[in-house]
């Protein structure tokens, strides 16, 4: 029984360290030498590619529709948060964030600011939009996001005639919490959604301009794997020792005594 007990209290441990390393790590910042853009794209095709963890900036005029993207993978939940800096003199303006996936569907903010109205004067506004969690694979019918480009539109909505085409600068930045097995599903996608994934020669590579070139900094994880297949490990160890430990109540001192 004490060798059970033990047994018991390691695993315990182990699934307890096993837990927040792997369900609450931060994404990895990408690396320093990588450059975040200056610019922003005024369409889909032309968005500013950056990676999680950068801070994308631009310049425009109020009217104007600013783009970006980036990569997002599957157990991911990726925040967006932007800042746009007003001039000194202007009537009061609706800002707001959309964000869609790699088939350009406007993908839902779980919560967040994602339109905001800065009062007359003011210097700045601030926008957030948290999305739900990347799923591996999901339903043709359905509206989950999947891995693969995210893109990013910021653009003032019902903005008065008198602030058309004032000078604005734009602040965009993504993080990612790490879902972990929670959010793991019995499926994966033959490869990410990625503008030019379905080109298949180098010759159309070189002739395609819509060819993402970025992705997450390990590369692409979805799969098979996740670390429910840790706890679905531990918890059939956990059951084995319980059956173990009821037998040795159970089983008695053996056979009876003769009379």
């Amino acid at each position: 029984m004490r060798i059970v007990r033990a047994l018991g209290a390691a695993l315990l441990a182990l699934g307890w360290a096993v837990s927040p390393a792997v369900a609450d790590s931060p994404s990895p910042s990408p690396s320093e030498d990588s450059a975040a853009p200056t610019e922003a794209g005024t369409s889909f095709r032309t968005a500013a590619e950056f990676d999680q963890g950068q801070t994308a900036t631009a310049d425009g005029s109020a009217g104007d529709y600013l783009y970006w993207s980036f990569p997002a993978d599957a157990g991911q939940r990726p925040t967006v948060k932007a800042t746009v800096k007003l001039p000194d003199a202007h009537a009061a303006q609706t800002w707001q964030i959309d964000v869609y996936d790699g088939l350009r569907r406007r993908q839902a903010c779980q919560y967040g600011s994602q339109t905001r109205t800065a009062a007359q004067g003011a210097a700045s506004v601030e926008l957030a939009c948290t999305l739900r969690t990347v799923r591996a694979w999901s339903e043709p019918w359905a509206d989950d996001p999947l891995p693969g480009t995210y893109y990013i539109r910021l653009t003032a909505v019902g903005l008065p005639t008198s602030d058309l085409g004032l000078p604005v600068s734009a602040e965009v930045r993504v993080e990612a919490k790490e879902i972990g097995g929670a959010a793991a599903v019995d499926g994966a996608l033959a490869e990410p959604l990625v503008p030019g994934v379905a080109v298949k020669s180098e010759k159309e590579q070189e002739d395609s301009a819509v060819l993402s070139s970025i992705e997450p900094e390990d590369g692409w994880t979805s799969g098979w794997w996740s670390d429910r297949w840790v706890w679905t490990a531990v918890g059939g160890a956990l059951a084995a020792l319980a059956g173990v430990g009821g037998y040795a109540l159970t089983r008695g001192s053996g056979r009876p005594s003769r009379p």
